[in-house]
């Protein structure tokens, strides 16, 4: 079965449930926004991915500013934090297949994970 950490308002997002579907296997669609993942789901889809936290932020949503978040001292549980205050921070689509997970941003880093 597949996984994708999903926000139907993101077209990324949209794109890679459409390429998970169009496999035919199937689909868990998680909508993080309205059921954020626990904290160490969090971390470990993170490190799965090969990412730091930091990595899977979106800075260019406007908490990330008004919470000063591009402070570097800034540390990962404290980065952890905020993710869990405001799921919107974190990047999408992350998708979690049996070959590993990924976020797929840019889109053709599905494929990775296909």
């Amino acid at each position: 079965m597949f996984r994708i950490y999903h926000n139907p308002r993101c077209g990324t997002s949209r794109q890679a449930l459409e390429t998970l579907q169009a496999t035919g296997r199937p689909v868990e669609v998680i909508e993080y926004l309205r059921n954020p993942p626990p904290r160490e789901v969090l971390r470990e889809l993170i490190r799965a991915a090969g990412l730091t936290v930091r990595e899977a932020l979106r800075p260019k949503e406007p908490v990330y500013a008004s919470l000063g978040l591009a402070d570097t001292a800034l540390t990962d549980e404290q980065l952890l934090d905020a993710i869990e205050r405001h799921p919107i921070l974190l990047n999408r689509p992350f998708v979690v297949t049996d070959k590993g997970a990924r976020l797929c941003r840019p889109l053709e880093k599905i494929r990775d994970v296909l």
